[in-house]
């Protein structure tokens, strides 16, 4: 009989198993998608001064002057070897996909990590605590709040944060500080301005670099959990091992919390995986109204451009995120609920 951790390893290795033929056909028929989406070198015509002989050699440094089939082949050999190709989104001048993309990617993943945080523990305290108290003041105040959040598009709720944050800033100007919140987060990221601010200036900077649009993200996500953990809940607290705990005598905090909770848990970890790549590819609206560069500026960019390295590149990294937060669903389940096995 083989060990858990055994299990473990030898269940993450299958899933990787699948999910690796799925991430080649959907790599392909994206670039056939992006290939057959323009020409990356239009706007090169356009330039005054460039000779068809310089556009020649761009498209075959690009690699477009080779028929699609073995272009796909030198992207994913490329790829995976660390050279994501070349971007051409500021015109004639290239640079190289990988540190932009990845840059991009951590600014995002950073912001909605944080986001994703706050309004998970929020929404599922709030579900477990309208759940415990249906029907009453508390029930009701927590389905009117989470009904307005879900009914309020997120540039909506980031355009009232950015304006409440501007008149903030005006309070604090009188003062005779500088503005606290805002967009400095080129500045707190920085680890020569951790040296030089320290460690209290750097974390002050740090939060009000991050605080609205994590508020503004966490705000609609917090709706979805909330109403979730309570749905979840209520039916988890009908089942028939809950209700035989109760006939012992056990407490109401034991039978909520040892008995209920973990496996009401378990919708909510599958929402997040889910919530967590729809959050991750639709963030352009935050980015845009604060003024972030991340994944969905860069996106934004490269489809406006018709950038495809950058795209690719942008596809796949939000793919195998996806595919990650699916893994990592699966395994909660067997730590939530002894009865599911990942072996």
């Amino acid at each position: 009989m083989r060990s858990k951790p055994l299990n473990l390893v030898l269940y993450v290795l299958r899933r990787v198993a699948i999910f690796l033929p799925l991430l080649f056909i959907a790599t392909f028929l994206t670039f056939l998608m992006v290939a057959g989406a323009g020409d990356p070198l239009a706007e090169l015509y356009s330039l005054p001064g460039v000779s068809p002989e310089a556009i020649a050699a761009t498209a075959h440094e690009l690699g477009l002057d080779k028929p699609l089939v073995p272009r796909y082949f030198d992207w994913l050999g490329g790829f995976l070897t660390g050279d994501w190709g070349i971007s051409i989104a500021q015109g004639s001048a290239m640079q190289e996909v990988q540190p932009k993309v990845m840059s991009a990617y951590w600014v995002t993943f950073k912001l909605i990590i944080g986001a994703e945080i706050v309004a998970i523990v929020l929404g599922v305290a709030v579900g477990v605590l309208a759940a415990i108290k249906q029907y009453s003041i508390i029930d009701y105040i927590a389905t009117t709040l989470a009904f307005l959040l879900f009914s309020m598009p997120i540039f909506c709720v980031a355009i009232v944060l950015k304006f409440y944050a501007i008149e903030l800033n005006s309070v604090v100007r009188d003062l005779g500080l500088s503005d606290w919140l805002g967009n400095p987060w080129l500045r707190t990221t920085s680890p020569e301005n951790l040296r030089a601010d320290g460690v209290g200036e750097f974390v002050v900077n740090y939060v009000g670099a991050y605080l609205l649009p994590t508020l503004a993200i966490a705000a609609i996500s917090f709706a979805a959990y909330s109403r979730f953990q309570r749905a979840s809940m209520l039916e988890t607290m009908n089942m028939d091992y809950v209700r035989t705990a109760r006939a012992k005598g056990l407490s109401s905090s034991r039978v909520i919390f040892r008995h209920a909770f973990r496996n009401a848990l378990i919708p909510v970890t599958t929402l997040f995986s889910v919530n967590f790549a729809a959050v991750l590819t639709g963030a352009v609206i935050t980015e845009r109204v604060f003024n972030w560069n991340g994944m969905g500026t860069i996106l934004v960019e490269a489809v406006s451009k018709n950038d495809p390295q950058v795209m690719m590149g942008w596809i796949v990294l939000v793919a195998v995120t996806v595919v990650t937060f699916n893994l990592i669903a699966d395994l909660m389940y067997g730590i939530l609920d002894p009865r599911i096995r990942v072996g």
